[in-house]
């Protein structure tokens, strides 16, 4: 019997504004499967999920909205402004997300798919047990741009990415970079460059 090639992990990172949502969807279209971590991080804080609870006897009732769903607006004010709130939202939220992402990478594993972990704190994390990293990149001032042209208020990015690494340290952790300095019709191509480079990887 012949045996299909295991699934191959790849790890996916940007700073916020960077346009890893985008590139992360483009990498669908080519037939990627992505598990998001920041969609896993919103469902685990949901009333019925794991770290609901936790993050509730934290912070208390003033990060709940009337229909008893997390305001995370709220949450966010909190966090961005205090270190050791958000190592303590960090410690309640990132154990759950990482069962559920454990969870997904074991439903895949008997299969020869290409696994993207589109992970924002990827580089944070110092998770290991990919082929490879591909960081999205682009000036922090247009990521900025971009993020407050989404709607988010540039107090808000300019803490975000104050609670990030750097771009160097991300750029330095690099196994492959997509270039998203230049308009969006240009990223296309960059991620066709990096699917290549992904197929290219050797199976563990």
């Amino acid at each position: 019997m012949i045996r299909s090639p295991p699934m191959l992990v790849v790890g996916l990172t940007g700073g916020i504004g960077a346009g890893k949502s985008t590139v992360s969807k483009l990498l669908a279209e080519r037939g990627a499967v992505i598990i998001d971590a920041d969609l896993i991080a919103r469902q685990v804080v949901e009333p019925d999920g794991p770290a609901y609870q936790g993050v509730v006897d934290r912070f208390g009732k003033e990060v709940l909205q009337d229909d008893a769903t997390l305001d995370r607006a709220a949450l966010a004010e909190i966090v961005f402004n205090d270190t050791d709130a958000l190592k303590d939202l960090n410690a309640i939220v990132h154990p759950a997300v990482g069962a559920v992402i454990a969870e997904r990478l074991a439903e895949e594993a008997s299969t020869d798919h290409i696994v993207v972990l589109d992970v924002p704190l990827l580089v944070e994390s110092g998770r290991g047990d990919m082929a490879g990293t591909i960081v999205v990149d682009c000036p922090p001032e247009e990521a900025l741009r971009r993020a407050v042209a989404r709607g988010l208020p540039e107090d808000d990015v300019r803490r975000r990415m104050a609670n990030q690494v750097s771009r160097d340290e991300r750029l330095a952790k690099a196994d492959f970079i997509v270039d998203n300095s230049g308009p969006e019709s240009a990223l296309p191509a960059e991620v066709d460059r990096a699917w290549t480079w992904i197929e290219s990887l050797p199976r563990p």
